[in-house]
């Protein structure tokens, strides 16, 4: 007979680690890939929320992660992200769709996906994304799922004498999804320069209501994202809207 490990989840339905007390060295007290706190225990009934099985005398070598609860099967609760994922998929089925909702989604999975086609059987060849050039890539791909009419490499207005291309154009939203990949002469200080001139030139773009900057820092050069997309997002009335989303989050 086998037993159940506690699952190590973040506030946002994000698995952290499925084996909260026999592999420790994997907890987190926040997410790695969208910064919110964990959890093991149900906020509710304080019982452990159900993670890997484990049998004795039994390895499983399948690198699978156990897929997330969203209601606690013992007080019948829903999880805190439960409400978050309901919404994802009303989203995805309303013609009228939250596309800010659904852009930010796809991001703060994006790390996940990567980590995941890495592990193809008998070590097939597959994407790795080392560049910025891989990051527009996947995303392109991913944004296929919900999108129809995608415009890659479009010019935009000069600023200050120059011009510049964003990555896609979601015409009919009207919303331009600039990527960036650090390195390691593109951390903190150099990102936030980039952005505020790309901020900037976007203004002046006729199709552009919603400026979506996505920013891929799998080796942790920004210390501080959290910082950065504070000071640069932008909800002004009657104004292009700023959403900067750095991924994933280390702590």
């Amino acid at each position: 007979m086998g037993q159940y490990d506690a699952y190590l989840v973040c506030e946002n339905g994000h698995g952290v680690n499925d084996n909260f007390y026999r592999s420790p060295q994997f907890n987190k007290s926040f997410c790695t890939i969208c910064g919110a706190k964990t959890l093991h225990k149900c906020q509710n009934c304080n019982k452990d929320i159900k993670g890997d099985y484990h049998t004795e005398g039994v390895v499983f070598i399948s690198g699978r992660q156990t897929t997330v609860p969203v209601i606690c099967e013992f007080c019948g609760k829903d999880f805190p992200w439960k409400a978050k994922k309901d919404l994802m998929k009303a989203s995805i089925k309303s013609t009228n769709k939250d596309d800010a909702f659904l852009l930010e989604t796809i991001m703060d999975k994006f790390h996940l996906i990567v980590k995941q086609i890495r592990q193809r059987y008998d070590h097939r060849e597959t994407l790795d994304v080392n560049d910025e050039y891989d990051v527009q890539d996947l995303l392109h791909s991913l944004l296929k799922i919900f999108y129809d009419d995608i415009r890659t490499e479009e010019w935009n207005p000069s600023y200050a004498g120059a011009s510049t291309r964003s990555d896609f154009l979601l015409k009919n939203e009207k919303i331009v999804i600039e990527v960036k990949k650090t390195r390691k002469n593109l951390q903190a200080k150099q990102l936030g320069e980039q952005l505020i001139i790309d901020i900037a030139k976007y203004k002046t773009h006729p199709d552009c209501k919603l400026l979506f900057c996505f920013v891929y820092d799998p080796e942790g050069y920004i210390n501080n994202p959290t910082g950065i997309e504070n000071d640069l997002n932008e909800d002004k009335k009657d104004q292009m809207k700023v959403k900067v989303k750095i991924v994933p989050k280390g702590h």
